[in-house]
């Protein structure tokens, strides 16, 4: 009989059959390749004992190195090909292989990630140990300088009048203690010049003890007012009453600040100049709120100004204000600089820098080192050869020559990831996802706990 069209055909489906078996081993190759379960072809001897260790029985196979620890409890135990593919008892794979332990210190803190030595290399990966030593931290800011307050006055008057004459007639005029800086016509003063010329009046046709203490209250109203002991011994010597009397500057420095003018009246207790000593200033540096531990009165400090490039001064912290400034959310730490060519002038900008170490010696690492993803910082420890584990660390300000402080989470020996840990973190992700997805789904029910011996 001739074959029907249905036996003609009915080859086809075993050759997709083994077609698609072989496409799934190829997959199942490569991706076991790349996760690191496979090894190169070189090493099949590697890959063998790898996939063999722990097969049937919790021993280490012969000629399989021992891990050295009695205990150790098993998890769960896996497919060599396939991750997903888990058992609670040793056997078979479904690809006939047998079947690889997972133990409990293998997944603690995060899968361990197994990287053969050639893919190693190839993904650029790079080391560091992890150092205890001094924390060195430059604190680089900016600041403004200010006058020294505690070089600072304040002139005023204790009685109204009309300006005669303005000595200082401009801001930024130097002064020097008891030079003079206007007349004023006060009846305040006329008055008090009429009392004290009748009282010397007196004094000398009548040394009575009344008469002396005349003298002396009217010397002291002169005193009140702030009129200088020059001016009062004018007044005796003239012998007549001045219509306006000089104030003197009772400080030595520079009028930062002028608020009368020729002719103006002024009102008792109004402020006229403010005088300032130059030859100190100070210099204002905001610095963030964590970089307070590292500040310290009597810490050395050097500054630049732009308009003297490569001039440097060198000052010291002085006082570290207790309140943090409300729009900027900084704190604000005093400088003090001397400044006897005037070089440093109020209000200028200035670049400031503070070496500051720390009290006590700590581990650091490389900064590259540290994975940032805004709730967790992770670094990878060397685990062994070819063995990483991601680790969560508690993080200390940054240090000079790229390193940051390690306040928890390493201890000092070990060593951490500094280059391809992006690589090594996707596939921990990977690997943390497919088992978060298969410990539900496994029910774990051995007849009885399984350890090594």
């Amino acid at each position: 009989m001739k074959p029907t069209g249905r036996s003609k055909r009915s080859g086809f489906p075993v050759l997709t059959v083994f077609l698609t078996a072989g496409l799934t081993l190829l997959t199942a190759g490569g991706v076991a390749y790349f996760s690191g379960y496979l090894t190169l072809p070189g090493s099949m001897e590697e890959t063998t004992k790898s996939a063999t260790s722990g097969a049937h029985s919790e021993k280490p196979m012969k000629g399989e190195p021992s891990s050295g620890k009695k205990g150790r409890k098993i998890l769960y135990r896996r497919a060599p090909m396939n991750p997903k593919e888990v058992y609670d008892k040793p056997g078979k794979s479904a690809m006939g292989m047998d079947l690889v332990p997972v133990y409990a210190d293998q997944v603690s803190g995060g899968p361990t990630i197994r990287i053969n030595p050639v893919i190693q290399q190839d993904m650029g990966i790079r080391t560091s140990p992890v150092l205890k030593g001094p924390l060195i931290h430059t604190i680089r800011t900016y600041g403004h300088i200010t006058a020294d307050e505690t070089r600072t006055t304040r002139v005023n008057l204790k009685t109204s009048g009309w300006v005669e004459k303005l000595d200082v007639d401009f801001t930024g005029k130097f002064v020097e203690k008891g030079d003079p800086l206007l007349e004023i016509y006060s009846p305040e003063l006329v008055a008090a010049q009429e009392e004290y010329l009748v009282a010397r009046r007196t004094l000398g046709s009548n040394t009575g003890k009344m008469s002396d203490n005349l003298l002396r209250a009217a010397l002291r109203r002169f005193t009140y007012f702030d009129v200088a002991e020059s001016e009062i011994r004018g007044i005796a010597a003239a012998g007549k009453v001045k219509k306006a009397l000089k104030i003197r500057s009772p400080f030595t420095g520079y009028v930062i600040k002028k608020h009368v003018e020729e002719g103006d009246y002024i009102p008792k207790g109004d402020e006229i100049f403010q005088i300032s000593d130059l030859s100190h200033v100070w210099v204002d540096a905001h610095i963030y709120e964590y970089e307070l531990p590292w500040i310290h009165q009597g810490q050395e400090a050097v500054m630049t100004l732009s308009y003297l490039p490569g001039k440097t001064f060198t000052g010291r912290v002085t006082f570290v204000y207790p309140y943090l400034q409300p729009k900027t959310r900084d704190v604000v730490i005093r400088l003090e600089f001397k400044n006897p060519h005037l070089e440093l002038k109020p209000d200028m900008y200035a670049d400031v820098e503070i070496d500051a170490v720390a009290k006590k010696p700590g581990l650091y690492i490389p900064s590259e080192a540290v994975i940032r993803s805004g709730t967790r910082n992770l670094v990878f420890v060397v685990r062994g050869p070819g063995e990483f584990s991601p680790r969560d660390v508690i993080l200390g300000p940054s240090l000079d020559g790229g390193n940051v402080e390690i306040k928890a989470g390493l201890i000092k020996g070990e060593t951490v990831v500094t280059s391809g840990q992006f690589l090594l973190d996707s596939e921990s992700n990977l690997k943390e996802a497919v088992q978060k997805m298969l410990e539900p789904e496994v029910e774990m029910k051995p007849q009885g706990e399984v350890t090594e011996e």
